[in-house]
């Protein structure tokens, strides 16, 4: 019957290998949620849990129920479904059980637990394949139904959904992932004051990613629960921290909803798999609820169940006294979940913050608390280092800047760096505020989150429209020359080309429209994905036609993160319900869109080690050039070449005009007949001779002379080719050194930068 899926095991080992999930698990299944699938007539439960090991082909369980209507005579039918499939499909028949114990099913408080061997007979190591155990995330349930035999109605009706311990959603990886943004906001931070580095423009390209990722989540698709596992690891960067229902923050949240008019339901304590659509992924029950005609009628004797030691039914049931039934009927651990009930769980929002542990009324204000917690942080440091900046300036003020230019520039730097975490901020405060007006839950939610849309969206139009008017005003190339402008504005356009900086005004506003996609058309998943596909197509013909970058290699980035995202959301078009795909395909596209979001994670891992040790590189570059036995070795290739080796770095020394035009034709007129012909072949020196055309030299100037007027550099250039002249035509005085030469080299200095010659004259 699994022939079909058995392929999916190897896909899984294979393309898993990418994502951290948990250590080994042993090959058991397990209940991870409990709840009514009917109205409960008969039986009334509190606690269900059981775990079936494949091993040993054994059922441990702890039940605690109650059956609360006498004389009711009712037939039991176990139903399976596994990834829309339903390979176990019983019906058995109570009064065979226990010679006739639960026949009629007695009043009786269920309180036990124990180990239960399976009998041979139902053979589930045949029904179950291997896969069951091994894929992360697994889609099953189990549905117990009791029917009366004389009526048929029905008379209790109970899921469960299965675990088998691995999972896509791994704290670890979200320890990882944060862990890499704090490790680029330091780097960030640290390089934010040293000009053209790219770390600070990484940091938010590396948030944007993360906030993309768990975003693909958020839309009204049928996701496969593997996807949604996987994406809830980038929930943090949304600002959705994971919670639990008893969580002090999440407990005061709901106070305030519940004091300013909200009605909606808090979040669960259990798992949120309990309260979703039973159509959606994990139950793909839309056609398989209640399936009838295909059951089948098993017989099972009291010989066949073993029950541990003892076969009795009196060791693990009690009597129920009147007192023992109201206390289970309002324990309330098992909630009724029904395709008409309100507690539903629709795919989208609902499903994703109720997975991190957060009741979907609440998820504007705790983003709107953890912004205002980062908003918090950032004054903080930020008012510590102005005063540690302002010390540090009066302290150094002979040999430094004066404390207002400090001052000017610490405040330029804050802003960049309050612009960067408004452009983070962007994306969840312009979903989940507009997501929150939808819900009409909290007069004061919609409030907060309307203020809050606009402190952020409002301080990004400001900022955009200063540098716009610049550039109109003046021209691009005005926002990179001025310094007030190309501090504080940075994030907007300092990554761009001059002819460029507008390449920001683009991204923001795709990002907008996905918002009001997510956040407005939540009921209609076909309308969001088409839409945000033509979002994602979009950006990336921009970045194709417009290159907007100063390098290649970020063009080249840029363009393969908007690949990226075309390419995984043109793979979720397959989550759209109306296509009806099957469970196992959209397992397997969730998993291919997960490790194309893994690979553009670690891309961007790469990316900023490389940014972070550039810098470092280039300074050990520098310093090796400036070693001694560098520059006595040479330039590699020299010798290959057969060049000779120049013993002094090459510089270009830029002459003053009015100097070049003292001697317009220069050495290049001199005949061969006034070179020296002194060489080295002959035993000679060359010192006094002339030098070819592409070199020059210029006298060491005294200290007290380093600012004299043009005239004095008219003389000293008119005694050098004086000087030169004279020594080319005495062979006795070529053999005397250039006196400032030589009094450089008894002083014990290299020659400086206008002393030494250049080779590109």
């Amino acid at each position: 019957m699994f022939s079909s899926v058995a392929w999916l095991r190897r896909l899984a080992s294979s393309l898993l290998v990418l994502s951290p999930l948990v250590a080994c698990q042993g090959e058991t299944l397990f209940t991870s949620s409990v709840t009514y699938c009917s109205e409960p007539d008969a039986l009334l439960i509190q606690q269900f849990e059981f775990i079936y090991f494949q091993q040993n082909s054994s059922v441990w369980f702890n039940l605690s129920a109650a059956s609360v209507q006498p004389d009711v005579n009712v037939s039991a039918n176990i139903f399976l479904n596994v990834y829309g499939m339903h390979p176990v499909n019983y019906t058995i028949d109570l009064c065979s059980l226990f010679n006739g114990a639960l026949c009629p099913l007695p009043t009786y408080n269920f309180t036990g637990s124990d180990t239960i061997p399976i009998p041979s007979s139902l053979d589930l190591s045949q029904m179950i394949p291997d896969i069951a155990f091994k894929i992360p995330d697994l889609e099953a349930y189990a549905q117990l139904s009791l029917t009366e035999v004389n009526t048929g109605t029905l008379k209790a009706c109970v899921q469960a959904t299965l675990s088998n311990g691995w999972s896509a959603h791994q704290v670890g990886v979200e320890w990882a992932t944060g862990g890499l943004a704090l490790f680029a906001l330091l780097s960030a931070i640290w390089f934010s004051t040293t000009p053209d580095n790219l770390l600070p423009f990484r940091f938010v390209d590396l948030f944007y990613l993360y906030q993309w990722a768990a975003s693909t989540a958020l839309l009204d698709l049928n996701y496969s629960s593997v996807y949604i596992a996987f994406a809830t690891n980038f929930a943090w960067a949304l600002g959705l921290l994971s919670a639990s229902a008893t969580s002090p923050t999440q407990l005061a949240i709901n106070n305030m909803r519940h004091l300013t008019g909200g009605t909606m339901a808090d979040a669960s304590g259990g798992s949120a798999v309990a309260f979703v659509n039973r159509k959606l992924s994990p139950y793909n029950a839309a056609a398989a609820l209640f399936v009838s005609g295909t059951s089948q009628l098993l017989e099972i004797n009291q010989d066949t169940v073993l029950l541990g030691s003892n076969s009795t039914l009196a060791n693990y049931v009690s009597a129920a006294s009147v007192q023992d039934v109201k206390q289970l009927d309002s324990a309330g651990t098992v909630q009724l979940v029904t395709s008409s009930s309100s507690n539903v769980l629709q795919a989208g929002i609902p499903i994703y913050v109720n997975d991190v542990g957060i009741a979907t009324a609440n998820a504007f204000m705790t983003i709107f608390l953890v912004g205002l917690m980062v908003l918090a942080i950032f004054l903080v440091v930020v008012a510590i280092g102005y005063g540690i900046a302002v010390f540090l300036a009066r302290r150094n003020r002979i040999k430094a800047t004066s404390s207002t230019e400090v001052r000017e520039r610490y405040v330029g730097w804050a802003r960049a760096w309050l612009l960067r975490l408004c452009l983070i901020a962007f994306t969840p405060v312009t979903i989940f505020a507009m997501y929150q007006w939808t819900l009409q839950d909290s007069w004061l939610s919609v409030l907060l989150s309307v203020i809050f849309l606009l402190a952020v969206a409002g301080y990004l139009s400001y900022c955009l429209f200063l540098v716009v008017r610049l550039a109109v005003r003046g021209t691009p190339a005005a926002l990179y020359t001025d310094p007030k402008y190309l501090i504080s504005g940075a994030p907007l356009f300092a990554l761009y080309r001059p002819e460029r900086y507008y390449a920001t005004l683009p991204l923001l506003v795709a990002t907008l429209l996905k918002a009001i996609l997510t956040a407005f058309a939540n009921a209609n998943g076909e309308v969001q994905i088409i839409f945000i596909l033509i979002i994602e197509i979009g950006v990336l013909a921009t970045l194709l036609v417009l290159r907007p970058h100063k390098t290649r290699r970020a063009d080249v980035l840029a363009t393969y993160l908007a690949i990226t995202r075309v390419v995984c959301t043109g793979l979720l078009v397959c989550f759209v319900e109306a296509i009806g795909l099957g469970a196992i395909p959209r397992v397997v596209v969730g998993i291919v869109a997960a490790v194309f979001i893994s690979v553009a994670v670690i891309v961007m891992f790469i990316n900023i080690l490389l940014c972070s040790a550039l810098p470092y590189l280039r300074r050990h570059r520098a310093t090796s050039s400036a070693d001694p036995s560098v520059l006595e070795k040479g330039a590699p290739g020299d010798e290959e070449t057969g060049r000779p080796v120049n013993s002094m770095p090459e510089q270009t020394v830029a002459l003053d005009s009015s100097v070049s035009q003292a001697y317009p034709d220069g050495s290049s007129q001199t005949s061969a007949e006034d070179r020296s012909i002194y060489t080295q072949e002959s035993g000679s020196t060359t010192v006094g001779s002339l030098l070819p055309r592409r070199w020059s030299l210029r006298p060491s100037e005294p200290s007290h002379s380093r600012n004299s007027s043009t005239s004095h550099s008219h003389h000293s250039f008119s005694h050098l080719s004086n000087l030169i002249s004279t020594n080319a035509s005495s062979p006795i005085q070529s053999h005397t050194p250039s006196p400032s030469y030589s009094h450089m080299q008894l002083q014990g200095r290299q020659p400086t930068i206008d002393e030494h010659p250049s080779t590109s004259c």
